[in-house]
């Protein structure tokens, strides 16, 4: 444990120390106003006389007796604060190579951090979270309920509760042992079979196919009584996660899509296969949102809308109509992530422009104060089904948002976000937008 660690600013230690010396100095000058009052009266001599003596340093150099006197004091208070936080805090750590005193800043740093509220679900939104959790413990994931395959939509059939599977992906995200706890959220039993070449269904009543951390939060919305929405809060606090992650809605939604050849497409996992979609919808549409939710997103400084399948994980939340109202009126700046790759089917060709005109299509003009796009291409020749998303700007739309380009595809898997580079390009961005961002707010709703 090193002192100079504990004295940093930030940590709330110094204040609290000043106040312990000032505490101990009263109380010294107490003792030696006492031993003052009572020394004159003790006989010359006596043992009572030569121990006070021995105590107060009289057989030293009258200079030299408050130095030495001091000197051991300060010892003595360093050495027993420093134990003290020991024994206090070493229950608390994390492990042997971290020291407390970085936990206690970090956890101070991050709950001063900025209130942001991202919506969407995939992979994309659990990327976005690894990267915002070193920035601010304030955050809150809004996730989608529409998913239909695999694990998650055997559970969804046999249990009738909300797909679970990118629920889980968010919570593992937010967990301070995030890759372990990935792991282990993550891991599958045996036994699924795979269905049309598509997603790994379960063997009905059987454990195959199924994920540590799907069947917890079903377990846990079991043991509140069927209560989705606080079986999903329990979820948060055994696991101790940054910030809290929420479903949509506590309904289970199905996703409909209609293509441009006027087919219509029913569920989450088979339109995501799906080329050439027009629209998209929900069914029940008047389904009822989260409180919590809409709570968060009146709440929040930064409202981030992705990164993920644009129709299948970002558009199922936006188009909840309480979520939908309360992201258009949210005081918070709105920011939507655009992906750094189409996706095979549903946006096959799409481009930057693409993407906004089509998430302002199903939505609403105003819905989107800041776009976030990726201009690194130096990765295109890493095999991948798709391509790079074109920065064509601007889109067809009125008022046309803010754009802010950095490099923000991982440098290992270029057709994925990078975590850190997506979560510091947005708050950079915001910094660097957000005053002309608001103005033109003010001057819309004037």
């Amino acid at each position: 444990m090193r002192l100079r660690r504990w004295l940093q600013p930030g940590i709330g230690v110094k204040r609290w120390l000043l106040l312990m010396f000032l505490g101990l100095l009263l109380l010294a000058l107490g003792v030696a106003h006492v031993i003052r009052q009572v020394t004159p009266d003790l006989q010359p001599g006596g043992i009572a006389q030569t121990v006070i003596s021995a105590i107060t340093l009289q057989f030293l150099p009258f200079p030299l007796r408050g130095l030495v006197a001091g000197g051991v004091g300060a010892a003595l208070v360093l050495i027993g604060a420093w134990r003290l936080a020991r024994a206090l805090t070493d229950p608390l750590r994390l492990d042997e190579e971290t020291p407390i005193a970085d936990v206690i800043y970090q956890k101070r740093f991050l709950a001063r951090g900025p209130r942001i509220v991202a919506i969407g679900g995939g992979t994309g939104l659990s990327t976005l979270l690894r990267g915002l959790k070193e920035h601010t413990s304030n955050l809150t994931a809004i996730v989608t309920v529409a998913d239909d395959g695999g694990s998650s939509g055997a559970l969804r059939a046999e249990l009738g509760i909300p797909p679970v599977g990118d629920i889980r992906n968010c919570i593992a995200a937010l967990a301070d042992a995030e890759p372990l706890m990935s792991q282990l959220l993550g891991y599958r039993f045996p036994g699924g079979r795979d269905v049309d070449g598509g997603p790994v269904h379960t063997v009905p009543g059987g454990l195959g196919g199924h994920a540590v951390g799907n069947l917890l939060l079903a377990a846990m919305t079991a043991i509140e009584g069927g209560d989705f929405e606080e079986g999903v809060r329990r979820m948060n606090r055994v696991l101790a996660v940054r910030g809290k992650v929420v479903p949509a809605s506590a309904t289970p939604i199905n996703l409909v899509a209609r293509t441009r050849d006027g087919v219509e497409v029913i569920g989450q996992s088979t339109i995501m296969r799906t080329p050439g979609i027009e629209r998209v919808w929900i069914e029940p549409r008047d389904v009822q949102a989260a409180e919590e939710a809409i709570a968060a997103i009146a709440d929040a400084e930064i409202v981030v809308l992705g990164p993920g399948s644009l129709f299948t994980s970002v558009l199922p939340v936006l188009l909840i109509p309480a979520i939908q109202r309360a992201v258009a009126a949210a005081p918070g700046i709105r920011v939507y992530a655009c992906n750094v790759a189409t996706q095979v089917g549903e946006t096959e060709g799409f481009d930057l422009a693409d993407h906004v005109e089509a998430l302002i299509a199903h939505t609403q003009p105003d819905i989107v104060d800041l776009v976030i796009a990726n201009d690194r291409f130096d990765g295109e020749d890493v095999p991948w089904p798709a391509d790079a998303v074109e920065p064509r700007w601007p889109p067809d739309v009125e008022p046309a948002p803010h754009l802010a380009t950095e490099a923000v595809a991982s440098l290992d898997d270029p057709h994925h976000h990078d975590p850190e580079r997506l979560a510091a390009a947005i708050l950079r961005a915001i910094e660097r937008e957000g005053p002309a961002v608001r103005r033109e707010r003010v001057a819309r709703t004037a």
